[in-house]
């Protein structure tokens, strides 16, 4: 065509043609150009064609990548990484926003977890809006006679109650959520989780027979949810010694206050999902007003050993124990280190039998939601290990922290309906003692050792790894996230003070580091952050379903009786006659034993008569509170110059 069109050129250049040729050419030429249109149409046409073919594979192969991308689980659904992935792009893009306010102020109170271990509960207050972080229980220590757990002090929530927004929590162990159940008799907000948290918590909840249903509200990593006016909160992945943990980034109208909860960097965990490191750096350069971090390791150096060394540690004992029956007691909560003991003892042929309550429930609730899976056919339940040899058998145990009543106890006391421990066994103590229960762990490795039991702890073989970050790990944190401000938690004031060095070899200026208190406000604004003052908060002791009766003076009381024991005086008077019926007689409960020291008895008996008689011959009106103190005060004396002792005194005066 072209060269039709040069040609045509050529000569009309050389020579003119005469007119009626002129017009054949003319209309030859016309016909030329609607030829090269038509061809040029045609040309496009196929070049868009192309161009919707090419589209149409690159669609088609994003979408294989995407699929390589995503790692499919059994039940052909896409894994928890990539779903968390795929919701944090989402939500990258609607995720609600806090607009900053030069007026607001932010409070932020811890009314448990500082300078303590346990009872971690952080409170985040803004103009009418509150939210929860956490609410945990401790267990007593050991002058805190006859107490079973030891909640925070709930006044300042219960006086605000009406500004809770929602309970926000970051993972699901006892000293993170036991408190919740007590929490929310005094106030029924919302509860926000992931779903083995909450799962956890609804069988909790369960047991205590609350008159109304929890609103717990399922939340995953990488989900942003708005509360009130003045907080978002988003969720993000972290490793810890159970699954479905996170940190919380608060977005508030001062700025983000990032709180990271429990957590360890695990680069090779159980279940394949790694901290989401990459968010923390993306925070970082966004910036974070204030850090609250956890400070339980900061005392250790280097870096927290991944889960899976247990798992190594595990397949060695099993290689080497094959024929004995091994017992091996954990933290209930650990879902990954139980299912690495089952599958452990599957690879070597043998049942698994679980006991103990709270490992019952929580293994239940982890696999009910797909947290763990098992061979088919490995578990068994406890009654039925007699009919297999012990070499044929697992028992996973609770009471690695040796409390009383526990599975593991119950078995090294030879108190256990189904188990009975001796040289056949090896018992694993998959844990290290939490602070204050070491003796509670020693009187367990004792009592099995006399039984002939081969015990393996830490101190022995690697058969526990932490779940908390070392100092590596938490200079990691600070490095990515940056923080304006910086105030450790969780631990006593030498690890909040070990986690304060740590951010000063960081650079950070120490005007800007906060050990705080229980009940100590740190207020932030746009002028900087401070101290502003306190609110209620303490301890409130739970004795069996009494909770908070029990106080300093009943906890005196019972020290007091511990130590030097009871000496109860009863006796019968005419209060008109002024006359001393009957009596006085004498009882005792752990001051003396009665028949080794009767004359002791008679004396004491002899001194009370003396004191009442004096009192009534002394005195007109007979005040009966003031006769009882006169026979307390004497016996106290004359009890301590006989003894050097003061047992309680408890004078019963009766009028007849």
């Amino acid at each position: 065509m072209k060269k039709e069109k040069l040609e045509c050129g050529k000569s009309a250049e050389k020579i003119k043609a005469p007119t009626h040729k002129r017009k054949k050419e003319g209309k030859k030429k016309q016909m030329t150009k609607s030829k090269v249109r038509e061809k040029l149409a045609k040309l496009q046409e196929e070049a868009m064609q192309g161009l919707e073919e090419t589209k149409k594979a690159k669609k088609e192969k994003s979408k294989e990548t995407k699929k390589k991308e995503t790692v499919v689980a059994k039940d052909n659904k896409p894994s928890k990484k990539a779903k968390n992935n795929a919701r944090r792009d989402q939500n990258s893009k609607v995720a609600p926003r806090i607009e900053r306010d030069i007026n607001a102020k932010v409070r932020v109170i811890s009314l448990g977890g500082l300078n303590e271990i346990g009872k971690n509960i952080t409170v985040l207050e803004c103009g009418e809006d509150i939210i929860v972080i956490d609410c945990g229980f401790a267990f007593p220590d050991e002058e805190m006679l006859g107490v079973d757990l030891v909640l925070p002090d709930f006044t300042y929530l219960r006086d605000n109650a009406d500004k809770v927004r929602a309970i926000v929590l970051t993972h699901g162990h006892e000293d993170h959520i036991g408190g919740i159940p007590y929490l929310l008799r005094e106030i029924n907000a919302p509860i926000y989780g992931t779903l083995l948290t909450l799962g956890i918590i609804k069988n909790k909840l369960l047991e205590h027979k609350l008159p109304f249903d929890a609103q717990l509200k399922v939340v995953e990593a990488g989900e942003t949810v708005k509360f009130g006016k003045s907080f978002a909160v988003e969720f993000i992945h972290v490793n810890h010694s159970i699954a479905d943990a996170c940190a919380l980034c608060v977005d508030t109208p001062v700025g983000k206050i990032f709180h990271t909860g429990d957590f360890k960097l695990d680069l090779t965990p159980i279940d394949g999902e790694v901290m989401d490191i990459t968010r923390l750096g993306e925070l970082g350069k966004e910036g974070i007003e204030l850090l609250l971090c956890e400070s339980t390791n900061a005392e250790r150096p280097g870096y927290t050993p991944s889960e899976r060394k247990v798992g190594k540690s595990l397949e060695y004992i099993f290689s080497t124990q094959s024929d004995k029956r091994i017992v091996i007691a954990t933290f209930s909560s650990n879902v990954h280190r139980v299912q690495q003991i089952i599958d452990t003892s599957a690879r070597h042929g043998r049942k698994v039998a679980i006991t103990g309550r709270s490992m019952l429930n929580i293994v239940g609730a982890a696999t009910e939601l797909g947290y763990m899976n098992f061979p088919e056919g490995v578990l068994i339940d406890i009654s039925e290990i007699k009919r297999y040899k012990p070499e044929q058998i697992t028992i996973i145990t609770t009471g690695s922290q040796g409390e009383p009543m526990s599975a593991l106890y119950r078995m090294a006391f030879s108190d256990h309906r189904d188990v009975t421990l001796g040289r056949n066994d090896v018992v694993i103590l998959s844990s290290s003692p939490i602070p204050g229960n070491e003796k509670l762990v020693g009187r367990i490795i004792n009592e099995l050792s006399k039984n002939g039991v081969t015990v393996l702890h830490d101190a022995l073989v690697s058969v526990h790894v932490s779940g908390h970050a070392c100092q590596e790990e938490l200079k990691l944190v600070q490095a990515l996230l940056k923080p304006r401000y910086f105030m450790p938690v969780h631990g006593e004031y030498r690890h909040l003070n070990a986690n304060r060095q740590l951010a000063l070899e960081m650079g950070m200026e120490e005007r800007d580091i906060f050990i705080s208190d229980i009940g100590k406000i740190l207020e932030l604004s746009a002028s900087g952050a401070r101290f502003v003052g306190t609110v209620p908060s303490g301890k409130v002791l739970v004795n069996g379903n009494s909770v908070g009766e029990v106080g300093n003076i009943v906890l005196r009381e019972r020290r007091h009786l511990s130590q030097d024991g009871l000496v109860v005086v009863v006796a019968s008077i005419d209060m008109q006659a002024k006359l001393l019926i009957s009596g006085p007689d004498i009882v005792s409960r752990g001051f003396v034993y009665v028949r080794e020291a009767e004359g002791l008895m008679d004396e004491i008996k002899g001194m009370a008569q003396n004191s009442i008689e004096d009192y009534l011959d002394r005195t007109r009106v007979i005040d009966r509170v003031a006769l009882k103190t006169k026979v307390k005060e004497d016996l106290s004396k004359y009890l301590y110059s006989k003894t050097k002792r003061r047992p309680m005194v408890l004078p019963i005066i009766m009028n007849v």
